[in-house]
């Protein structure tokens, strides 16, 4: 290659991430769906079929795979696999062999998540991870799981972003209606027949914080136990952090946020690092974006270059090999995330010349899907819902495919040229 491009590691994994809840549908036993379908509730719409994929998922991982990439980050629900307290479903655990048998027939590394946001209504009912049981009964899922999937699993995750709680009581400007939750939460509790309801998004971020990292632990070494040979870690949420003015609270945020679940990655296999923006952090919390600067469908600010100063943060502190587990942008003009993950891309290549150990980029997401409270309208995938392929997914995949990056190339040349592909 000329020295304009950068080459990629050999065996480098490139990959798209979906989550259960947000792609499969009908996610009937699940803490959300209860929440999605009572009044009031913050959700925008409730999921419903989201994209089908608990029926569909072959046809969308040979797409993934012809697109060029190698890897398939999903996470397992297990609201569907323990539906009821101690009652484990024989089929919902076929139907996730099925999926990862989907992934190796395509040549396809399945990276999977045992928990991502989501929880059965029966662990909710019993206030969830704030429950004097529940790391007992996550180990416990977890152990099941890997136990029947485990030696067709390539890499797995404990968690997606366990630190996010910690991380939301630091927004400052987070614009959530709190009467409105508060009443969603008692409304929610009477509707699974409990005076509490224990949900992830809404738990108190400390004792969330010290009964998962424990239970992650365990979970790890249950795994092992089981069939199979394969990388045990977590991904945790980062955001390029910058001090802004005297007396900010930058550091003591990260101590909070970030810090615990770094010391428990220097216990696990590797790091997942999920990236998207930077947060500016004033003396009482964060900021928000500058006035006039692009936002995204999220709401905060387009910012690729996040990518490559979390790494850098990351790798300082852990002493094991990170992947990007998520990074992408919610945006409808689709020009916007070829030149999100170009950007990104480029400080990624920064980061593997300086020598980081980082081993792979998981897009977030594979196709457009149900973004939580804010429904159907943020348009972070690769795909559409209707599985028609953009032109992002076709610059991603010809990246991965040649293995290398021009780093000379700019953003209106990378989408012109991404267009041309279709």
């Amino acid at each position: 290659m000329s020295q304009s491009s950068f080459v990629f590691p050999q065996g480098f994994l490139w990959g798209a991430a979906t989550a259960a809840h947000q792609v499969e549908g009908n996610n009937l036993n699940s803490d959300l769906w209860v929440l999605e379908h009572i009044q009031p509730t913050l959700f925008a719409e409730p999921s419903l079929d989201a994209c089908d994929h608990y029926h569909r998922f072959a046809e969308d991982i040979k797409l993934l795979a012809g697109l060029g990439l190698n890897t398939y980050r999903f996470s397992i629900e297990w609201a569907r696999i323990e539906p009821e307290r101690g009652c484990f479903s024989m089929a919902a655990l076929e139907h996730y062999r099925r999926v990862l048998a989907a992934c190796h027939e395509n040549g396809v590394a399945p990276m999977v998540t045992f928990y991502h946001f989501s929880s059965p209504r029966w662990f909710a009912a019993m206030n969830g991870w704030e429950a004097a049981a529940a790391g007992d009964l996550f180990v416990r899922y977890c152990e099941r799981a890997a136990r029947h999937l485990g030696g067709l699993i390539g890499y797995a995750s404990t968690y997606n972003e366990p630190n996010l709680p910690m991380m939301l009581k630091w927004v400052s400007n987070l614009d959530i209606p709190m009467m409105t939750a508060l009443q969603m939460g008692r409304k929610a509790a009477r509707a699974v027949g409990s005076d509490r309801f224990g949900c992830f998004f809404l738990g108190n971020p400390g004792k969330l914080q010290d009964t998962m990292i424990a239970a992650h632990h365990r979970a790890l070494r249950a795994m092992k136990c089981g069939p199979g040979a394969y990388p045990v870690g977590v991904n945790i949420a980062l955001q390029d952090e910058q001090a802004v003015g005297a007396g900010s609270k930058r550091d003591r945020k990260c101590a909070e946020a970030y810090e615990p679940w770094l010391e428990a990655a220097n216990g696990s296999d590797f790091l997942g690092v999920q990236v998207y923006t930077r947060a500016r952090t004033g003396k009482s919390g964060d900021l928000g974006p500058e006035a006039g600067v692009e936002l995204t469908q999220m709401g905060y600010e387009f910012w690729p270059e996040a990518l490559e100063a979390c790494l850098r943060y990351a790798a300082a502190r852990v002493k094991v090999p990170l992947y990007v587990t998520e990074n992408g942008v919610a945006a409808e003009d689709d020009s916007r995330r070829i030149e999100y993950i170009r950007r990104a891309l480029g400080g990624l290549a920064n980061c593997l010349a300086d020598g980081l150990d980082v081993r792979g980029y998981i897009h977030w997401t594979l196709m457009d899907n149900f973004e939580w409270i804010m429904g159907y309208r943020p348009k972070f995938g690769l795909l559409t819902r209707q599985r028609e392929v953009k032109a992002s997914a076709r610059y991603l995949g010809e990246i991965a495919r040649r293995g290398c990056i021009s780093i000379e190339e700019k953003a209106g040349e990378a989408a012109e040229n991404a267009e041309k592909q279709n």
